[in-house]
């Protein structure tokens, strides 16, 4: 129990003073929407304060949802939540590429960590399913990167 009490402690100050923006897939909501909340809890868990959540028409939209919130001072970092399920053509890889690939661009080019918590491509529903905790892992990236860069300068 005092294991759980420290853990809880430690987690709650490590993401202090840090403001993470989330952006969701609307396809496959039913799995996203899960993902949100899971995001949620772990921001608050490590303390940090949750930002705008923007909801996109799918993955392949989040790059320019992401770019606008990084474009905002009171915005230190994002987290992109979704599922590509694979398809009967390669669609899937296509867009889990392509977004995946921007997503990484604008974190660089604007120097703002973003926690892909995006699962696929080619996984089922199922698997989708079973990924939802990759969410708390996307924030927990974060959360390191930010208190890394600031260690930077």
């Amino acid at each position: 129990m005092k294991e759980q009490v420290t853990m809880a402690a430690k987690g709650a100050r490590e993401g202090k003073g840090i403001r993470i923006a989330i952006v969701a897939s609307e396809y496959n909501y039913d799995i996203t929407w899960l993902m949100l909340e899971r995001a949620k809890e772990e921001i608050a868990f490590l303390g940090a304060s949750l930002g705008p959540v923007v909801k996109t028409p799918g993955v392949y939209d989040m790059p320019l949802a992401v770019k606008a919130l990084f474009r905002r001072p009171d915005v230190d970092a994002a987290v992109a939540l979704g599922a590509v399920i694979e398809g009967e053509t390669q669609h899937d890889e296509v867009v889990m590429q392509q977004a995946a690939r921007k997503l990484t661009d604008l974190s660089v080019e604007l120097g703002k960590p973003i926690g892909l918590g995006i699962s696929g491509p080619g996984e089922t529903r199922l698997q989708a399913q079973d990924r939802i905790e990759n969410a708390g892992n996307a924030v927990r990236a974060v959360v390191k990167m930010v208190e890394r860069l600031r260690e930077i300068g």
